[in-house]
C-alpha cells in the first residue's frame, strides 16, 4: 500500500484527493499539511479520511515518516524546497504545474530526484485526455504530413477579484500570471507533440486587473528548428473560454478539440477537398483507445505505476523544466522587447527567481489581499 501525502489544501488539492481515492487497493492518503490547519482538518473530514489521515500545519512535520508519495498543492514559489525535502527524505513527488518558479529551482529538484532515485512527476493533466493523447498519436504516425504551423489558443476569463487572493498576482509567488498559471496546460502540450522551438518573439499586457503586476494577456511567436512557425495566445480576458491546439500539417489540419481538414490543390492552385485522407485520419483517430483513467486520475495511476513497476512516467521534471524554458522564454520577450534563442544559459538574467522578479515587466502593485475565498466569494476588489 502506497502511503500519501497531500501538501497544500487549497482548491487544486481536491483533484489531487479524489483522483487518490480512486485507487483505494494501490494506495492510502495518510496526511493532510497546510499552512492554514484548519484547511488541512477541513479536508480530512470532507472527504472521509478521519482515521486514516492526519492534519499537519506543517509539511516538514512530515518528513522521514514513511511517506511514500507526495503531492505539492502549494503556491509555485514554495515547489522546489518542498519537493526537494521530500524527495532527499525518501518520498516520491508529483508536483502540480507550474514546475517551480525559475530554471534554476527546476534543475535543484532534478538534481534532487537524481540523487534520491526517487519518481519526480510534474502535473499535465491534459495529456491524460483522450482527445489530447489520440491527437500526439495521430501527429506521430505521419498521416497529416510535416507540421508547417501550430496554434494554440488558451483562452480563459477571471474576474477582477480573482488576483485578490494573497499569493495570486506577483512575480514573486506566482511565478507569472495567464502564461505560466493557465496556458501552461496548452504549452506544455505543444512542446511535448513539436518539440522545443529555437526562438520566441513575444508581446504581454495587463489589460483589466489592475490589482496584479503579471500580465493578464500575452502572445508568442515561435520558430522551430523544422522551419514550422507557432503562435501561443495566453489570456484570462477571453469571454467564452474557448480552448484548442491545432496543428497544420502539409497535407491535412488536425487539432484537440478533434477536427480534421485535408485540401489537395486544383489546377490553378486553389484548393478542394481531400475526403479520402479526411476519411484516413477519421478512421485512425476512431481506433485509438480511449484513455482508462481521465485528468489528475490518470496521472496518478501513472505514477502509482511507476512507483509498483519501476517504469518511466509520462511526464518527468526535466518535461516540466522544458514547458517552464518555453514560458520563461515567452517573459523574457515580452519584457524586453527582444527575439530570444533557446535554449536559455544558466547566466541568463531569467534563469532564476531573483533575476525574473527584477527584470519582468511589472504593470501593477498588488496592494491589497485576502488569505482565502469564503464560500468564493470576495469583496476586496470592490473597496476603491
Amino acid at each position: 500500500m502506497i502511503r500519501v501525502a497531500i501538501i497544500g489544501a487549497g482548491a487544486i488539492s481536491r483533484a489531487h484527493i479524489e483522483g487518490y481515492l480512486a485507487f483505494p487497493e494501490r494506495c492510502q492518503i495518510v496526511a493532510v499539511a497546510d499552512i492554514f490547519v484548519e484547511k488541512a482538518e477541513e479536508a480530512v473530514d470532507k472527504f472521509g479520511l478521519a482515521g486514516q489521515a492526519r492534519a499537519a500545519a506543517d509539511y516538514k512535520e512530515l518528513l522521514g515518516q514513511g511517506i511514500d508519495l507526495v503531492s505539492v498543492c502549494t503556491p509555485p514559489y514554495t515547489h522546489a524546497e518542498i519537493a526537494k525535502s521530500f524527495l532527499l527524505a525518501g518520498s516520491h513527488v508529483l508536483v502540480e504545474k507550474p514546475m517551480a518558479a525559475s530554471l534554476r529551482e527546476c534543475d535543484e529538484m532534478n538534481e534532487a530526484a537524481a540523487q534520491s532515485g526517487k519518481i519526480l512527476s510534474v502535473v499535465a493533466q491534459n495529456r491524460f485526455r483522450s482527445p489530447m493523447m489520440k491527437l500526439k498519436q495521430v501527429l506521430d504516425e505521419g498521416l497529416a504530413g510535416k507540421i508547417v504551423h501550430a496554434q494554440v489558443d488558451s483562452y480563459w476569463w477571471r474576474g477582477h477579484c480573482y488576483y485578490d487572493l494573497w499569493w495570486r498576482g506577483t512575480w514573486e509567488k506566482e511565478g507569472g500570471g495567464c502564461t505560466i498559471n493557465h496556458a501552461v496546460h496548452h504549452i506544455d502540450a505543444l512542446q511535448w507533440m513539436m518539440g522545443m522551438p529555437k526562438e520566441v518573439q513575444a508581446l504581454m499586457a495587463n489589460t483589466s486587473h489592475d490589482n496584479a503586476e503579471v500580465e493578464d494577456l500575452s502572445v508568442a511567436v515561435l520558430r522551430f528548428d523544422s522551419g514550422a512557425l507557432g503562435q501561443v495566445t495566453s489570456s484570462v480576458v477571453h469571454h467564452g473560454e474557448e480552448q484548442q491546439l491545432i496543428f497544420q500539417g502539409a497535407a491535412a489540419r488536425i487539432s484537440a478539440p478533434w477536427k480534421v481538414k485535408a485540401s489537395v490543390s486544383k489546377e490553378n492552385g486553389f484548393p478542394q477537398p481531400n475526403p479520402e485522407l479526411e476519411r484516413q485520419l477519421q478512421e485512425l483517430y476512431d481506433r485509438l483507445p480511449e484513455v482508462e483513467h481521465e485528468g489528475h486520475k490518470g496521472q496518478i495511476d501513472n505514477v502509482l505505476q511507476g512507483i509498483e513497476q519501476g517504469t518511466p512516467v509520462l511526464i518527468d521534471g526535466h518535461s516540466g523544466r522544458s514547458t517552464l524554458e518555453l514560458i520563461t522564454a515567452i517573459y523574457k520577450s515580452a519584457s524586453t522587447n527582444q527575439l530570444v534563442k533557446l535554449p536559455l544559459a544558466q547566466e541568463d538574467p531569467f534563469y532564476t527567481r531573483e533575476g525574473i522578479q527584477a527584470h519582468a515587466t511589472h504593470f501593477y502593485e498588488k496592494t491589497r489581499s485576502v488569505t482565502g475565498f469564503s464560500k468564493n466569494e470576495i469583496t476586496v476588489s470592490g473597496e476603491k
